[in-house]
């Protein structure tokens, strides 16, 4: 059985290959980047966002304070050159997401626009193709056209009248078939004949 048979297309080897080292690139970027942690939990980023919104200039001026002052140092707390540390990597790499995000974007779009490209060019073939099988020299495309037909999941939907119509065929039947039977139940049984 052929993949196409299957309903499984597979990219030619070059697209496969060439994916597959882009993502081992991004593997290795994650072991690359300094504190990069994955979200435990799928809501875990928008959990931070709101304290992590806190403007510069707040944590810079606590950070001073935190110099300042030894009553508000914490055992457990971070330093001020930590918590700058902290900022400055913050700083440096939100350019970075914002650039991934575009790139992410755009491949998106790529792939979107070959899948539309794709499915262009086989709408068009299957259209010809339809048009072809009716015609007797080129008939033996009804079995393709058949496929297609399955395989695209298209069918002609009926109109809400039409299905509204049916289902009120569908409980007339229903009803008449519940009336022959009530019908046949109210009839007396004949009584045997005693000559017999």
């Amino acid at each position: 059985m052929s993949t196409i048979e299957r309903g499984v297309s597979t990219a030619p080897a070059s697209h496969v290959e060439t994916a597959q080292q882009r993502l081992e690139e991004l593997h290795r970027w994650r072991d690359q980047i300094p504190r990069f942690v994955i979200p435990p939990t799928a809501d875990a980023t928008q959990k931070l966002s709101g304290v992590a919104a806190i403007p510069a200039a707040f944590i810079e001026l606590t950070n001073v304070a935190l110099q300042d002052h030894r009553a508000l140092v914490r055992a457990d707390g971070a330093t001020p050159a930590q918590i700058r540390d902290l900022m400055a990597y913050a700083t440096a790499y939100a350019p970075l997401v914002d650039q991934l995000e575009a790139v992410a974007q755009f491949l998106h779009h790529s792939v979107t626009a070959a899948l539309n490209q794709a499915a262009t060019e086989a709408l068009t073939t299957y259209s010809l193709a339809q048009r072809l099988a009716k015609q007797p020299a080129t008939a033996e495309l009804a079995p393709y056209v058949a496929d297609m037909r399955r395989a695209l999941g298209r069918t002609r939907k009926s109109s809400p009248e039409e299905r509204a119509k049916k289902a009120e065929e569908r409980a007339a039947k229903a009803m008449a078939r519940a009336a022959k039977k009530a019908a046949k139940a109210a009839l007396p049984e004949a009584e045997p004949d005693p000559s017999s």
